[in-house]
């Protein structure tokens, strides 16, 4: 660089007020100055902008310093200048390479704490914080909140040696801490996600469908042990669904009626799916459960997909059995593959939600798998998880913030 030409860093800070930005930069233009970055934060209508920029000659940018703290006098916001040296410049730009993530804090209410851990994980590691994004509307101290959530956007840049032991670690403060915490490589991918697939039981819905036949069955204990030892891993997928199967055996096809039109909706759900349509997403139920109430709930939220189990129904009533292949984990993850091939859509590009054991294999198939109000072992093994809030927190992990969300509401 010639020796005649200076670097500055200029902040600015006070209240935020039209014509700011307008009148700095006019200054600037005077004296032909070149921005190299810009940016600005607003907390509270307290404004934080940062210019960095470079001028000619030790004369020229004498005039332009005088000419700026007199702009920003005029404008009452205070500025402070550093002179930038050449090879922290440089230093500055080499950051450009170092590979990008993003961690997503989530809860109903964020304390300093929380955010305290996680940045401190973050430290340890050398990695720098780029920017702090909120992610969630403001709160208000007066009026409560029906449904309280709070999510912020940390971009963080640095070589990570060990991905597992990082995530290991937010894992342990996020079952301190009663927070989720989402870290994601920030690539294109992430940036471009387009097929979602959610489980049905207890992630679309909040409930056991099964369950809930069996107890109208008369044989709920039973049906319920081995839901819940399968969800847990414990047996296999496919022996347990044709044990509970035959458990229902003789129920009517009007008691199916009465339960798909009074399915608990996940809170959350609605506004998720109307939001991901919006913006172009395709969605589909990916079930070990049954189509006839995956093809209620993809009627009643406007989904495109519904792959699940067909119960076998003859006179009115269950025979016991079912039609075609089970829908267990591995399935799952087939007709993920399924789809995004249909939609000619990269794997990367795809995101799975559930909370079961046999959501594994499609959690950790897809580009993003979230592990939704899940068993410890699944959030154990599933990249991402979601436990504070509701169903729509998918969309934080996505980046969009509420604005982009009310837009469709």
């Amino acid at each position: 660089m010639n020796m005649t030409k200076e670097i500055f860093l200029l902040n600015i800070s006070g209240q935020d007020k039209p014509g700011l930005t307008s009148g700095l930069t006019n200054v600037l233009s005077q004296y032909g100055a070149k921005v190299l970055d810009i940016g600005q934060a607003n907390i509270h209508d307290t404004l934080s902008l940062g210019f960095l920029f470079e001028i000619d000659s030790k004369k020229k940018s004498a005039a332009v310093l005088k000419d700026l703290l007199f702009k920003a006098y005029e404008l009452g916001v205070t500025a402070k200048f550093t002179p930038i040296s050449l090879d922290d410049y440089e230093n500055w730009v080499q950051l450009q390479g170092k590979d990008r993530y993003i961690i997503t804090i989530l809860g109903e209410k964020l304390s300093a704490e929380q955010i305290s851990r996680v940045t401190e994980v973050i430290s340890q590691r050398n990695l720098n914080i780029d920017a702090i994004k909120r992610l969630t509307g403001r709160t208000s101290l007066v009026n409560e909140e029906e449904y309280p959530r709070a999510s912020i956007q940390l971009s963080i840049r640095g070589k990570i040696d060990c991905k597992a032991d990082l995530t290991e670690k937010f894992m342990q403060i996020s079952s301190d801490l009663d927070v989720d915490i989402a870290f994601q490589e920030d690539n294109i991918y992430r940036r471009n996600r387009r097929l979602v697939c959610f489980d049905m039981d207890s992630t679309l819905i909040q409930t056991e469908v099964i369950d809930e036949l069996a107890e109208l069955a008369g044989v709920g204990d039973e049906v319920k042990a081995i839901t819940e030892s399968a969800m847990q891993g414990e047996i296999d997928f496919n022996e347990s669904f044709e044990k509970r199967m035959k458990l229902l055996k003789g129920l009517k096809e009007e008691v199916l009626r009465d339960v798909a039109v009074n399915l608990p909706i996940t809170k959350g759900a609605k506004r998720l799916i109307d939001t991901l349509k919006s913006y172009g997403f395709k969605t589909a139920i990916l079930s070990g459960g049954f189509t006839y109430f995956g093809h209620y709930l993809q009627k009643e939220l406007g989904m495109d997909y519904v792959y699940a189990n067909q119960l076998e129904i003859k006179d009115g009533v269950l025979t016991g059995g079912y039609i075609g292949d089970i829908v267990d984990g591995n399935k799952k993850a087939e007709y993920l593959k399924e789809i995004a091939k249909m939609e000619g859509i990269d794997i990367s590009q795809t995101i799975a939600v559930g909370d079961g054991a046999n959501d594994l294999p499609m959690l950790n198939l897809a580009g993003l798998g979230i592990a939704f109000h899940a068993k410890p072992k699944v959030k154990h093994n599933a990249q991402s998880s979601i436990s504070s809030i509701g169903l729509d927190g998918v969309l934080y992990l996505l980046g969009y913030h509420d604005r982009h969300i009310d837009l469709i509401e």
